[in-house]
């Protein structure tokens, strides 16, 4: 029996398939992991840009995730902190979310940190939960964790939609996520969706990915006309939705719901 946890993110993607990812702000308890499992998540968005999460917690869900099923891939909190890449990399992500890379350079720095040499310059910290500890030769550890590991860059400006095709052509970037909130501030136009230079951003992104062989994701997006006309295109990797966003729908439908029992008179 092979040793190596898969990455079913990754799986779904190459084999063409949506991967559907939940973001965590409010979680801070390991259940977290199995409850997006059975509610149909493939992946989980550890943020620790936006979050005040601590290293240590995004550790133990990402290495509960590891145990159920469902790929934990960690928002670092930017692009610059290489060592927090490598520091969550080798405590059971596997993969990583940089935000606001806008060049090639930035995307090969992030890839560098990322894999294994001859690929990048990570660091071999041995024991790794992604091949369950096993004791494989380190060559071999490297290798086959390079190829579970997703490392995704997200585009969240003009200049990184600019040069979105270059950053889809660096080798050891799997997915470019673009971050449709802080896109559409960039453009000046702030949670104007529809705009016609939003639908072109999502158009370029999605045309450099399938040029080179990445894959295209989204997030910040979260209707069901918009959420169907960007996988439409060929978003494949989709944040959608928040532990918080969907408390707050669910808590609101349930307290409207007791509250309507509630005599009157």
């Amino acid at each position: 029996m092979s040793p190596v946890v898969p990455n079913h993110t990754l799986r779904n993607l190459r084999a063409g398939k949506l991967a559907i990812g939940l973001g965590l702000r409010q979680a801070r308890t390991v259940d977290i992991a199995q409850i997006a499992k059975t509610t149909g998540f493939d992946w989980l968005f550890i943020d620790c840009e936006h979050n005040a999460m601590g290293t240590d917690t995004a550790a133990q869900i990402a290495s509960a995730s590891l145990a159920v099923g469902i790929t934990p891939l960690v928002r670092v909190p930017g692009k610059e902190e290489h060592w927090l890449i490598s520091r969550m990399l080798d405590n059971g992500a596997q993969g990583v979310v940089v935000p606001h890379v806008d060049t090639a350079a930035e995307a090969k720095r992030v890839a560098d940190a990322c894999r294994f040499p001859p690929l990048g310059h990570r660091s071999m910290g041995g024991g790794l939960q992604q091949i369950g500890f096993a004791a494989l030769p380190v060559a071999e550890a490297a290798r086959v964790v390079d190829e579970e590991t997703c490392v995704v860059v997200m585009i969240e400006s003009p200049e990184g939609v600019a040069n979105c095709e270059a950053i889809a052509a660096t080798p050891g970037i799997d997915a470019l996520l673009i971050g449709t909130n802080d896109l559409s501030f960039e453009m000046g136009i702030p949670g104007q969706f529809t705009d016609a230079r939003i639908v072109d951003a999502y158009a370029k992104v999605i045309a450099a990915c399938r040029k080179h062989g990445k894959f295209a994701g989204m997030g910040g997006v979260y209707t069901a006309e918009l959420l169907e006309r960007y996988i439409g295109m060929g978003v494949q990797l989709v944040l959608s939705g928040s532990d918080f966003s969907l408390l707050m729908q669910a808590g609101a439908a349930r307290a409207s719901l007791v509250r309507g029992f509630e005599k009157k008179g």
